[in-house]
């Protein structure tokens, strides 16, 4: 009976890693030992990355509602105060589209909170 060897298991392995690190620079991207150390740092940026983009998003959602409030003279913790206080449940990230697409609509809900906010004499 003939010696098995891994030849073609090897191969198949290799080429999965080298399609895998197609656009790496220099030797990443067709040096097997190279490619395959690129290909497990690429995943793992991309694992982490895709979780910080969760926090990269609510950043950018509250600093465009921020600047849409404050263009309405209120601060973005006093509207998100009175947002809480007059019980309107809108997540952030509708805050950021209608601040950007609907400013009359935005300028309306600063103005409800601002009533809600106003001190009573």
């Amino acid at each position: 009976m003939p010696r098995a060897r891994s030849g073609k298991t090897t191969h198949r392995r290799h080429k999965k890693v080298l399609e895998l690190t197609k656009g790496h620079r220099a030797g990443r991207h067709n040096l097997y030992i190279i490619a395959n150390q690129s290909m497990l740092h690429a995943l793992d940026y991309s694992y982490r990355h895709r979780r910080e983009r969760k926090g990269d998003f609510r950043r950018l959602w509250i600093t465009r509602i921020n600047a849409a409030a404050r263009a309405k003279g209120l601060t973005y913790s006093q509207f998100i105060v009175g947002l809480k206080k007059s019980n309107v449940e809108i997540d952030r990230k509708m805050l950021a589209e209608m601040a950007v697409k609907d400013p009359e609509g935005f300028a309306t809900l600063v103005a409800s909170v601002a009533e809600t906010n106003s001190p009573r004499l």
